[in-house]
């Protein structure tokens, strides 16, 4: 008989239970455990998923002498099977692939419909933090009557995670003699840092999805009316606000509130706005503050038409619903370290057209950076922490975060520890933000971290704060700071080290300062800020970073690691790191989630873990701490200067072009010329400067071959300036010609055909000279053209011999490979050649046994190398049958 036509023994599974709990007091499923419970049940959505209430079977506390009271929910079943549903992991699958509740899962098993309540009790009450959840179920058998049970803990701290208890058979270990082992035994339960990391990406996913939708039906207009790009964060951090409340004086907004009356101070916009301003007073923000973000919310909801109903209900009562359905419920939990408003930034701002100018300016530094860093520092629950230019406050959050781990591991007493995680939250963090819109982030951020935001300043770093606390009881006295995390605008002075200087400068109490900065600003282009810094700071530490921002910001990073308060050594190793292989695979699509956008794909945790034991620990006895980046960690020295701190200016590079440089260069050459031929002859046979009929080595070329392929040759290292004239090309928009319309090539910094895009007609006046190398500016891609030719950016470089004798194809081609060697370890996207760079820089050359330069050597071997690959297509061409010797 099938399972689900067997009668169920519900009714007899329920007695089952109750006759265990006699001796303590239960509640049945018609029974009020406590109003606020109760209220909690109510407001969830039913097991089914409608708006009916939730009724456990049977609910009661767990009560220890210390006062502590859990609740209990126990869901019972009566049917062969109906116990609990996992997934393949082994999780309660609660959740359908579309991350919304299972529903049909959640009303048929009992353990799932249990952990359906208990999560219902964690999002809707103030006073409870933990629940058990246990479901039971019983079936008969030819042998006799069957009981099984699940019994699972899940709580706040453990992020809503329902973590099994262990192995019972009956519910004897509710009754108060046993009561004390089972607690023992669930405060054993804590989530695994892996499955806290798989948790809050799975949290962050959801965020993110969520936000998404609401984004993509403000653009559509299904709200009524299409809502500005620039309004959109505004509006959904100030119904944020308005939804969250605080409990016991300002009541979460309700959707029935927004009743889309018309007068001054009662239509949708005006409620909102008060319970804003309600909401902003109890958490005990200075008035001039709460003024300030009244101000910028006042243009969503008070002077723009959102409020306006139209058939009786607006624009903001059809958002809020959404809001409130959708994100509130994940704000009313723990978020950790979780950079909510950040998020909502990112994905709100996803269709902003910003100028380039600005564009790495409001770029907000993703979660597992804002960790890395301040992991670097050492952060601790003694550390205090401030940030110049806070954003929304994910430098803080984590470093909060790390704080409060430090202390749970240190401190054992429960009423100590209390105080201590008060005193971080109000006393150990500080941000300043300038632009308003941000700053009302940072608020609405840290105030979700519970109370955090007490020391989030509004003003100009840079001019306006003075290093002091300014609101509290510690206002106007100088705040402590001893670590230092920052990502600055990148426009700001000294690509935005001028923040660096100041805020280092007033650290009275050492520590530690971590930098996400442009990489090249430690190469020159944050000076004076850079060497002034050194005079009273360490730099401990040079991490060149992958592309983090993924195209979001079109700059390499860097971070730069200081110690505070103690002047630079020049006898101070540095460690320098080439961080771009970080373990993470990305992509930018703008309906995918971060999980999708961001996959470790390669050990991307142990990745992370490695370059914090080597900054802080540095290499290790035997390199013990060297695994991934044996190959891309150098220890050296700098200079006083300020102008020698990227990995590439350190990292252990052989400049020393060798046979596969010449190869690759005289192959990609060859093709281009021989294809040029092929499609429309625009290489003319005068240009061929080898007799490609007889492919035979002369003894001269033999000997260079094997000079150069054994390395026999000696080598000097020469400034490229001492060669050639060098010169910013001209400047031709790809929108300015039209493709094919000439015979003059049109070159570009792109790999491939030799740079040439197409033959065109042009001003002769922008042309430049033939016979000549140019180096992409950006890409470094470096060819030799034979003719003159036009330039598509002025920042490519052309480069002249200055020696007639030098101006041949063949020594051209040799210092192609040799300037390569030269220059590619040095220069990438974000720090890029230039004409002035150019002129200090270096290339190694061959020379003779009196140390001239052995143009010979170079000619001969070029030509040799020519006729190698010419002779191997031959020969190819003619055992496939396709030519005739």
């Amino acid at each position: 008989m099938a399972t689900k036509n067997v009668r169920s023994i519900e009714e007899q599974v329920e007695d089952w239970c109750k006759a265990q709990l006699r001796s303590i007091k239960y509640y049945t499923k018609t029974e009020s455990i406590n109003s606020e419970i109760e209220e909690a049940l109510r407001k969830a959505p039913s097991k089914s998923g409608g708006e009916g209430a939730n009724y456990p079977d049977i609910k009661c506390f767990l009560e220890t002498s210390d006062m502590r009271r859990i609740p209990v929910m126990i869901e019972v079943k009566g049917r062969k099977g109906d116990l609990i549903k996992c997934d393949k992991n082994g999780d309660i699958c609660n959740l359908n692939k579309d991350k919304e509740p299972h529903y049909g899962n959640i009303a048929k098993y009992a353990v799932n419909g249990a952990v359906h309540y208990a999560h219902a009790i964690l999002n809707n009450t103030e006073s409870y933090k933990e629940v058990v959840a246990i479901g039971v179920n019983g079936y008969d058998t030819s042998i006799g009557r069957i009981y099984e049970m699940g019994v699972y803990y899940v709580s706040k701290e453990n992020l809503f995670v329902p973590k099994k208890v262990g192995e019972y058979t009956d519910l004897s270990f509710l009754l108060p003699e046993y009561v004390n082992g089972f607690i023992k035994d669930i405060d054993k339960l804590f989530l695994t840092d892996s499955e806290i990391e798989l948790k809050k990406i799975e949290l962050e996913d959801d965020i993110e999805r969520r936000l998404k939708v609401i984004n993509q039906k403000m653009h559509d207009e299904d709200y009524g009316q299409k809502i500005d790009v620039g309004q959109r964060v505004q509006l959904i951090t100030g119904l944020v606000m308005a939804g969250l409340g605080v409990p016991g004086k300002v009541s979460p907004l309700s959707v029935s509130d927004l009743r889309g009356d018309q007068g001054e101070k009662n239509n949708d916009g005006q409620v909102i706005m008060n319970k804003i301003s309600d909401y902003l007073s109890e958490k005990q923000l200075p008035r001039q503050k709460i003024e300030m973000i009244e101000e910028v919310l006042r243009v969503v909801f008070i002077h723009s038409k959102l409020q306006e109903p139209k058939d009786g209900e607006s624009a903001l009562h059809t958002i809020y619903a959404d809001v409130r359905q959708n994100i509130i419920p994940f704000l009313t939990g723990e978020l950790h370290n979780i950079d909510f408003t950040g998020r909502l930034f990112n994905v709100l701002n996803e269709w902003v057209d910003v100028p380039d100018g600005a564009k790495n300016d409001v770029v907000l530094t993703p979660r597992y950076i804002t960790e890395l860093m301040a992991r670097l520092c050492g952060v601790n629950m003694d550390s205090y922490v401030w940030d110049f230019a806070t954003g929304s406050a994910g430098f803080l959050i984590s470093s909060m975060h790390q704080m409060i781990a430090d202390a749970k591991q240190k401190i054992s007493s429960p009423e100590e520890l209390n105080r201590k995680i008060t005193h971080i939250k109000m006393y150990q963090l500080l941000g300043i933000e300038k632009l308003a819109d941000i700053y009302m982030l940072a608020v609405l951020n840290m105030i979700l971290m519970k109370d955090g935001s007490s020391n989030i300043i509004h003003g100009d770093s840079l001019t306006e704060f003075e290093g002091n606390y300014e609101q509290g009881e510690y206002n106007g006295k100088p705040f402590p700071a001893n670590v230092f995390l920052l990502n600055p605008p990148y426009s700001k002075s000294g690509k935005g080290f001028v923040f660096v200087h100041r805020a280092l400068s007033m650290m009275h109490h050492g520590g530690m300062a971590a930098v996400l900065i442009m990489e090249n600003a430690g190469s020159g282009n944050g000076l004076p800020y850079t060497r002034e810094i050194l005079k009273n700071n360490t730099l401990v530490a040079s991490i060149h970073m992958s592309d983090i921002f993924c195209g979001k910001a079109s700059v390499q990073t860097a971070i730069y690691v200081f110690k505070v308060g103690a002047p630079h050594d020049i006898h101070q190793v540095v460690k320098f790191i080439d961080f771009s292989n970080d373990g993470y695979t990305r992509q930018n699509r703008k309906k995918s989630s971060q999980s999708v956008n961001l996959r470790n794909t390669d050990h991307a945790t142990e990745r992370y873990d490695e370059v914090v034991r080597l900054i802080r620990y540095g290499r290790g006895a035997h390199d013990e701490n060297l695994q991934y980046y044996q190959d891309c960690y150098v220890e050296d020295y700098i200079t006083l200067d300020g102008n020698d701190w990227t990995y590439a200016q350190h990292r252990n590079v052989d400049v020393r072009p060798v046979a596969e440089d010449f190869q690759r260069v005289v192959k990609d050459y060859l093709a281009w010329q021989i294809g040029e031929i092929i499609r429309n002859d625009n290489v003319h046979e005068e240009s061929l400067d080898t007799n490609y009929e007889d492919c035979t080595l002369t003894d001269d070329e033999a000997e260079a071959l094997r000079r150069i392929n054994e390395g026999k040759v000696k080598m000097k290292e020469v400034s490229i300036v001492d060669f050639f004239d060098v010169r910013n090309s001209h400047n031709i928009l790809k929108s300015d010609i039209i493709l094919g319309s000439g015979n003059t090539p049109y070159v570009t910094a792109s790999e491939g055909n030799n740079s040439i895009v197409s033959y065109v007609s042009y001003d002769d006046e922008m042309k430049e000279e033939g016979n000549s190398i140019m180096i992409g500016g950006k890409t470094l891609v470096i060819t030799y053209q034979p003719k003159d030719f036009f330039s598509n950016d002025s920042h490519n470089l052309v480069l002249r011999f200055n020696d007639e004798n030098g101006r041949t194809e063949n020594i051209q081609l040799f210092f192609v490979a040799a300037l390569y060697k030269s220059l590619s370890h040095k220069y990438s996207w974000g720090n890029s050649i230039s004409n002035k760079k150019i002129q200090t820089d270096t290339v190694l050359l061959p020379v003779t046994s009196s140390s001239t330069f052995d143009y010979t050597l170079m000619e001969t071997y070029i030509r040799a190398l020519k006729k190698n690959l010419i002779g191997c297509l031959l020969n190819k061409l003619h055992a496939n049958g396709k030519m005739k010797k």
